[in-house]
């Protein structure tokens, strides 16, 4: 049993390089703001399904901290910060009736919440301006693009855990 844990807390700490390293590449294309974290979510949704929820919860604190102090796209690290925990929380909110209005409600909360703490209490001018030269329409066509992206990225965690379960 002793060996069973330190090969899951080893493949956690190797899958947790690869997401920092993924985290790190965002900085270098503009979409990877958003691609970045739904691999890492991706990344995650393995350590979950391979190492238990415990070393999945640790997991996803030492690649937000990480992500926070090395990753050069500050808004993805926020991102992951914000829904990092999603593949985590995704087994218990599938067993609820309206799943869906629940998924939906996590996402345009935690969305919502992490650009008005980026804009007004960190001080990420940038952020600010873009939204404002983009208009109200164009900012929420980018919510409902999210909502479609977060929508995908479920339904890609479906799959894969129907594949690690074979």
């Amino acid at each position: 049993m002793r060996q069973s844990n330190t090969r899951k807390i080893a493949l956690g700490g190797m899958l947790a390089a690869v997401a920092v390293v993924i985290m790190c590449l965002g900085g270098f294309v503009p979409i990877a703001t958003y691609a970045c974290p739904v691999l890492c979510a991706i990344l995650q949704y393995t350590v979950l399904c391979f190492c238990g929820r415990r070393i999945a919860w640790a997991w996803y604190g030492v690649v937000v901290m990480l992500s926070l102090l090395l990753g050069p796209d500050k808004e993805a690290a926020a991102v992951f910060v914000f829904l990092g925990y999603y593949p985590i929380l995704k087994p218990r909110i599938d067993k609820l009736p309206a799943k869906w209005l629940y998924k939906a409600l996590l996402f345009n909360t935690a969305i919502l919440m992490m650009y008005w703490l980026l804009i007004n209490l960190m001080g990420i001018a940038e952020l600010a301006e873009e939204f404002s030269e983009l208009g109200m329409s164009m900012t929420a066509l980018m919510l409902v693009l999210g909502n479609v992206i977060f929508f995908l990225l479920d339904k890609a965690l479906d799959i894969y855990g129907k594949m690690s379960r074979r």
